[in-house]
């Protein structure tokens, strides 16, 4: 659905990405149109052991959604990552690429209709795919702008039919530590397991992610699909998602679980509310020597500042 009114923080899209490297994709992949007819490329990347869902991408980009800032470079985005199941460093490309992708089978749970599992190239072409730049936020205070491509998760919330009676949508990842030597690490409470209420899920802005810089998601950020909630810290953007539970009762969260004192449920971004170990009041954006003022929700409170109204008792931010 597209936001109708313009929010402050938006400007043209020409001032958020150049245009060298949006035309320079979009010509590659529309050349190679006339070479792979799109009803038969799943089948040939499957064969070739690509990604079969390669043809959905680059989706059509949302105008709606722009930036105050340049798109980060696609390298730079692609080799620093938090993915604690592969190891406490930036630089998990590697270990991450170990990760079977395919089949991946997502179960839909908790207080639905009917429960059901469904494979994620199943789901993905059942989803209105489009492209959006979002601003991204670690709770560690550095920051990128991304081209994500996803679909809402309004959309899987009204696939999965849940009761009234769901209050909190909670995900987990997978679970294989033959893989994943971080998951041997047993003081971790694994799955990796995040939260949002129904409010939270229904919100225009909140993706459920499944490709960047218009290709299908690498194994780092994330493959094949994770959460993307803009206005909150990063961590609240699970990864590689297996599980999604309608429930009555707030999850308890993977970095809740391991240190509530540093990490709470809600995550909301809030430059003037420290984390206990540093300052969140500025952000140092990759690939520069800049450091930016950080912005109340991400410089998204417009779209989501009314879901927290009747709240201030609640530890809403880290």
């Amino acid at each position: 659905m597209l936001i109708k009114r313009r929010p402050g923080w938006e400007l043209p899209e020409s001032q958020a990405t150049p245009e060298h490297i949006a035309m320079n994709r979009r010509a590659f992949l529309g050349g190679s149109a006339g070479l792979i007819a799109g009803s038969t490329l799943p089948q040939i990347a499957a064969a070739q052991g690509a990604d079969p869902t390669l043809d959905l991408y680059p989706a059509k980009r949302n105008a709606s959604y722009t930036l105050d800032r340049p798109v980060t470079d696609e390298e730079l985005a692609a080799n620093y990552n938090n993915f604690y199941e592969f190891g406490m460093s930036k630089d998990v490309v590697s270990a991450a690429k170990k990760l079977p992708t395919r089949p991946w089978n997502i179960a839909i749970d908790g207080m639905v209709e009917k429960p059901f599992e469904i494979g994620f190239d199943d789901l993905v072409r059942k989803m209105p795919l489009e492209e959006r730049l979002y601003r991204f936020r670690c709770v560690e205070s550095w920051a990128m702008a991304v081209p994500w491509t996803g679909f809402p998760l309004k959309a899987l919330v009204a696939l999965a039919q849940p009761l009234s009676s769901a209050k909190y949508v909670k995900f987990e990842t997978f679970l294989n530590p033959r893989v994943a030597s971080g998951q041997t690490q047993r003081w971790y409470p694994w799955p990796y397991t995040e939260g949002l209420t129904m409010a939270e899920a229904n919100n225009d802005l909140t993706l459920m992610v499944t490709g960047i810089y218009g290709k299908p998601l690498p194994n780092q950020h994330g493959a094949p699909v994770r959460l993307i909630t803009p206005w909150k810290y990063g961590f609240k953007s699970v990864k590689s998602i297996a599980r999604i539970s309608f429930v009555a009762e707030r999850p308890k969260t993977f970095w809740e679980a391991l240190q509530s004192s540093e990490y709470g449920f809600w995550a909301n971004v809030n430059p003037e509310v420290p984390h206990p170990r540093w300052s969140q009041a500025s952000e140092q954006v990759l690939g520069s020597r800049e450091r930016r003022p950080t912005l109340l929700f991400n410089g998204y409170g417009e779209q989501v500042a009314a879901m927290y109204k009747g709240l201030e008792g609640e530890r809403l931010y880290v």
